[in-house]
């Protein structure tokens, strides 16, 4: 998946239904309002509740900066 891939567009979070934000490099989707990272496996998202984990606070700023650049 690529950050200019149209699929991105129409993928949303399973829980609050909100744009998910692709970071280079990583092979996950972020939300940064719920804190919860959405895994990309074999090139496929796993958008189950049930797939997404949350990251800690250092993560979150980590990940915030990243989107921010992007």
């Amino acid at each position: 998946m690529s950050p200019d891939d149209p699929l991105l567009e129409i993928l949303a979070c399973p829980l609050d239904k909100g744009t998910l934000i692709l970071l280079e490099g990583e092979p996950a989707l972020y939300n940064p309002r719920l804190r919860r990272r959405y895994p990309i496996v074999d090139g496929v998202p796993q958008l189950l509740p049930a797939s997404g984990e949350p990251v800690s606070d250092e993560e979150h700023a980590r990940l915030s900066e990243r989107a921010e650049a992007v």
